[in-house]
């Protein structure tokens, strides 16, 4: 590793470690109640007591960004861990197996790829009536196509090597040469997607919620706060301005983390 990609990787670790740690202490502690509504202390500016100010119903802010955080790395971490597991298997055997296998699969991931994110999220939020993780299948749906294509690609290059080739004759069964030969090989192309499609995710996320398509009020989001605050943006900016930084710091460390994995 390269002192730009190791400067890369220790800025990533960091700021990935911060909001990580921030999310983990939320679960036992914030300064104040995320939920809790206070009409008298509306719009208050950041302070000691509130280090990110209050929104229009005197919630304080900060303990609204942290709580968010959790929700927001649970919601990209599920979706990535979903759309990873379904991707590698099948692009492994679609690049692997060929055939009829590999057009199926590449006809699934072109419709999968065409269908428009929005309107898989509507339809979720409709089957699970708007439950607080609806997201998460539409979210992981629209991931898949890229981990189909990436780990398929990845199986095609490998596929013809020497070993995998004497594994094949040796009798090696087709789902022990995919997981026990191939796979191993691909993790290092695999593991920076993963890391990188956290962070897609988690602007994917802030963008449903942002359209009241994502995690449903009151549970605190990124993307919510955005949309509550744009409209008192220039008289009160800190609550768009605290979810806005939550979100650029925690993008930044993950793109800067799979950067520095990439080869």
């Amino acid at each position: 590793m390269n002192n730009d990609r190791r400067f890369s990787f220790r800025v990533g670790a960091v700021l990935i470690c911060l909001v990580c740690s921030a999310a983990l202490i939320s679960l036992f502690y914030t300064p104040c109640d995320p939920n809790a509504i206070d009409a008298a202390h509306r719009f208050l500016p950041p302070s000691l007591h509130h280090w990110f100010g209050t929104d229009n119903f005197g919630r304080d802010n900060f303990s609204r960004a942290v709580t968010g955080a959790r929700y927001s790395l649970l919601v990209a971490s599920v979706t990535v861990a979903l759309s990873g597991f379904f991707g590698v298997v099948l692009g492994l055997l679609s690049g692997f197996a060929g055939g009829i296998a590999d057009e199926i699969i590449l006809r699934l991931t072109d419709a999968l790829s065409s269908f428009p994110a929005v309107l898989t999220a509507l339809v979720a939020v409709t089957v699970f009536s708007g439950g607080k993780f609806a997201i998460i299948p539409a979210l992981a749906i629209a991931f898949l196509p890229s981990f189909i294509r990436l780990t398929r690609s990845g199986a095609m290059r490998l596929k013809n090597l020497d070993y995998i080739q004497a594994a094949y004759v040796s009798g090696a069964s087709t789902a022990r040469i995919m997981f026990r030969h191939l796979l191993p090989n691909l993790l290092p192309t695999l593991i920076p997607a993963v890391v990188v499609g956290l962070s897609n995710a988690i602007l994917a996320e802030s963008g449903m919620s942002y359209l009241g398509l994502g995690i449903q009020p009151p549970t605190p989001s990124w993307g919510r706060m955005l949309f509550e605050g744009q409209t008192y943006l220039f008289h009160a900016p800190w609550e768009t301005l605290s979810a806005g930084l939550m979100m650029i710091v925690t993008v930044l460390g993950f793109h800067a983390l799979g950067e520095s994995l990439e080869k």
